[in-house]
């Protein structure tokens, strides 16, 4: 929950870039009671490994409070497996080892 009660919605932008939530606001310079005032912000979030980044949700309430949702995957991500392939070398191994220490 973020306090953007400064900004109008159309200030405000909520994206995904990859596995993060970026969130920006911006104002010109405008009048407040202490004077003139710009204002901008901007803040990067990490999403974990069981959200996906196209299922989150922003909502923004009438007193300027800014949510965002990120619901995690009803079933865990599946593990990232990779079979790494042996290679076999000509000559053997101890071979040229020991070819080596006999030299």
């Amino acid at each position: 929950m973020f306090n953007v009660k400064d900004f109008r919605p159309d200030q405000i932008n909520v994206k995904t870039v990859d596995n993060f939530v970026v969130i920006h606001g911006k104002h010109e310079e405008q009048a407040d009671q202490y004077g003139f005032v710009s204002r901008e912000f901007t803040g990067r979030y990490w999403l974990p490994d069981d959200v996906e980044p196209h299922t989150v949700t922003s909502s923004l309430s009438q007193d300027g409070v800014l949510t965002i949702e990120a619901p995690k995957m009803l079933e865990p991500p599946p593990k990232k497996v990779r079979i790494v392939p042996i290679t076999i070398q000509l000559p053997a191994a101890i071979e040229v080892a020991q070819s080596d220490y006999n030299s």
